[in-house]
């Protein structure tokens, strides 16, 4: 059984750099809290950039002597959304090339995902076009919101027309909850991962769907993280509710159901959530080829997401799509 990570965090010194000059900025954003924690001056978490940074070293080691076959890597948030448009298209020039470097030095343990500045459409559909036919990555990555704004807003559709064009699948990971949401999240911790990634990135996704955008943009692949940001679980009431919405709510008739766009148009990954209950639950309601494992290291450690996939009481067959096989084939792993 191959073990495939599927949201594994990385990063590079000119990005580490942006951000460590962006946390010295009178920027109120949510997300300012993770990045002066981690790039500002005095650091709550001061080892965590080394993490990051790390690719053959303590990583490396530790994928070993946890059996784990590969990391797909990726730029890890905000990534470089929190930038102007010009800053942010060059920093993901940048990384995206470091990152084809860094898969390329060792191909067999590890794979990559692209990034783009959703910033500015026209040169994020160019960038998203040299990741796919020059650079050759996996995938592609951002974080939830841009500016503020949700991806259902037509300012992004020439980013989803080049994305669609590729054939790559974008992982949307969250960031804290935009401006439009934020106030509500800014205590007991709220605003990270115990509640405010999840809801601000299952709010962003709700919205693509109930939009309209998988009309217009049918063939594009979508992967969430952490259980799916607990939409599978949702699937039934928003089905359920659609009708309400279209008819007192202002939302567009749609071609599909809710759900019936989830289980076509996007995938999950376990990050996070080591649960076999979840994991048994998103496996019955999404089929078992939507679902795949990950760690989110090294947020996360790595030996007890290997023991959840490995423990995990369902099928054999099942399982070794769930840990890798369904990885190979989203994300193009050879």
């Amino acid at each position: 059984m191959r073990l495939i990570a599927t949201e594994e965090a990385v990063t590079f010194q000119p990005v580490v750099d942006a951000l460590r000059a962006h946390s010295r900025t009178d920027d109120a954003s949510l997300d300012m809290i993770l990045v002066r924690d981690v790039y500002g001056d005095e650091p709550a978490r001061p080892a965590m950039i080394g993490r990051l940074s790390d690719v053959t070293g303590e990583r490396l080691a530790e994928m070993d002597s946890n059996g784990v076959d590969m990391h797909l890597l990726s730029l890890t948030a905000p990534g470089v959304q929190m930038f102007d448009a010009e800053t942010g298209t060059r920093l993901a020039r940048i990384a995206n090339d470091l990152m084809a470097q860094t898969v390329a030095a060792n191909p067999t343990r590890f794979a990559g995902l692209g990034t783009f500045a959703p910033q500015d459409p026209a040169s994020a559909a160019r960038e998203i076009e040299r990741v796919a036919t020059q650079l050759r990555l996996n995938g592609l990555v951002i974080n939830s919101h841009t500016n503020d704004l949700y991806y259902d807003d037509p300012f992004f559709h020439p980013v989803f027309e080049a994305i669609e064009a590729s054939g790559l699948a974008l992982y949307i990971h969250p960031r804290a909850p935009s401006k439009q949401i934020d106030r509500a999240f800014r205590d007991y911790g709220m605003n990270s991962a115990i509640w405010g990634y999840g809801i601000e990135t299952s709010t962003n996704a709700v919205r693509m769907i109930l939009s309209g955008l998988f009309d217009r943009f049918p063939r594009l692949k979508i992967v969430l993280g952490h259980m799916g940001e607990a939409i599978p679980f949702w699937l039934w009431r928003l089905d359920y509710m659609h009708g309400n919405a279209t008819t007192f709510g202002g939302a567009p008739k749609l071609k599909l159901k809710p759900s019936e766009y989830f289980r076509r148009n996007f995938a999950i990954t376990t990050s996070g959530v080591e649960s076999h209950a979840a994991l048994r639950y998103s496996i019955e309601v999404l089929g078992p080829e939507n679902v795949m494992w990950a760690i989110d290291y090294p947020y996360q450690p790595m030996a007890p997401a290997v023991q959840f996939i490995r423990t995990a009481p369902i099928p054999e067959d099942v399982k070794a799509m769930v840990a890798g096989g369904n990885a190979a084939r989203i994300f193009r792993i050879t």
